[in-house]
């Protein structure tokens, strides 16, 4: 009976070693994974590496679903970002397919495509493109596009119409950086681009709920909007000197720091992976610190990053999993560690006193013996009278 107990005291503490074992080791992964993450919160390229390995892992055709997707949208530029992204993580892409990127490239770039986006954006200020962008930035720079922007919105605000508050502070801040722009001689160049891009993003619905809010506050503080509306009312796309002057003396340059940063964030996006990035980057941004960290990205990860936008969101550029959650896997890990070297220590000890008492039960039956046979007591005579 004894010997039972024992075993069985032995195989409960075994269980519950090999039960610790086993949470450990399916925790373990998970742990190893959030210590990663946590590490790299303040690198969106490290971040962004780590995410985009694990969605890779679990979806072999990941790359190649979504190449097919950009080439249906027409999106050539976003398939070549997958193009990219592939070659970068040794990922096979059939050559069929790489032609089909290509060719729609190719075709993106010529001469009579480029050409008639470029009119679109000069004309009606929308960036969808490279080259829409360029005729928006060529009219912003010689002033037609803002002052364009701020006399529409500036109508619709006279005659009691939906005004666009935030596209009309964009062109009034616009027209005081493009002044700087020329007396820099283009050194400011990327805010002025950024401008534009945020300008262009907010006409199209694609500039995010959180950005959106917060430039609305930004652009509230650097216009003064009782002068602009009296500079508005009585400016013309036809007088653009006094148009200008007018509108530039609602500007305080003195608040504009955070808005004009956000503006080169955008900027420097646009420089790195291109227009429709840098809109990809305005959609999914909830705050000029989204963007910094965009910017960031397309600094380290250049052509791929609209693939890894495209994939993961605005996990892309901070926690996509709360800290709080990923804490929790590793405080699980430790416990299951914890509990495995618990279960060790209590199995050696448990396995030490039974070698104890094992050890001191057989020496007692011996000297039980040794009392109880025959030549017990007559050694023990012999010895007295000796």
């Amino acid at each position: 009976m004894r010997r039972l107990r024992v075993g069985s005291t032995l195989a409960g503490a075994l269980g519950r070693m090999a039960l610790s074992v086993a949470v450990c080791a399916a925790l373990w992964p998970h742990a190893r994974e959030a210590t990663a993450i946590l590490a790299a919160q303040d690198d969106p390229a490290v971040l962004s590496d780590i995410h985009i390995n694990s969605a890779l892992r679990s979806n072999q055709s990941l790359v190649a679903d979504h190449i097919e997707a950009a080439l249906a949208e027409g999106d050539s530029d976003l398939a070549n970002s997958f193009v990219e992204l592939a070659r970068d993580k040794g990922i096979l892409v059939s050559d069929k397919l790489s032609k089909r990127v290509s060719d729609a490239v190719t075709d993106a770039g010529s001469a009579s495509h480029f050409a008639k986006r470029f009119a679109t954006g000069l004309v009606t200020g929308r960036t969808d493109d490279v080259a829409s962008l360029s005729g928006t930035v060529a009219g912003d720079l010689f002033v037609y596009g803002d002052i364009r922007d701020v006399v529409r919105e500036g109508k619709h605000l006279a005659t009691g119409e939906d005004v666009d508050r935030l596209v009309l502070g964009l062109a009034t801040v616009g027209l005081a950086v493009t002044a700087a722009t020329y007396v820099s001689v283009g050194g400011v160049g990327p805010v002025r681009a950024g401008l534009s891009m945020v300008k262009g993003a907010r006409k199209v619905g694609r500039l995010g709920e959180g950005l959106t809010q917060w430039a609305g506050r930004s652009v509230r503080e650097v216009v003064d909007a009782p002068v602009l509306q009296q500079a508005v009312a009585k400016g013309s796309v036809l007088r653009p000197g006094e148009t200008i002057t007018a509108i530039k003396a609602a500007f305080r340059a003195e608040k504009a720091g955070a808005l004009v940063r956000l503006a080169k964030d955008v900027g420097r996006v646009g420089e790195k992976i291109g227009t429709r990035g840098a809109l990809d980057t305005l959609r999914i941004a909830q705050g000029p610190k989204d963007v910094a960290r965009a910017a960031r990205l397309a600094e380290s990860k250049g052509g791929q990053t609209r693939a890894i936008l495209k994939v993961l969101g605005r996990g892309a550029l901070l926690l996509a999993t709360g800290a709080f959650n990923l804490t929790m896997w590793l405080f699980g890990a430790l416990l299951a560690l914890f509990g495995f070297l618990s279960s060790i220590k209590a199995t050696t000890e448990r396995a030490t006193e039974a070698w104890l008492r094992r050890k001191k039960a057989r020496r007692l039956r011996r000297q039980a013996a040794a009392a109880c046979s025959p030549s017990g007591p007559a050694l023990a005579g012999a010895v007295a009278q000796g």
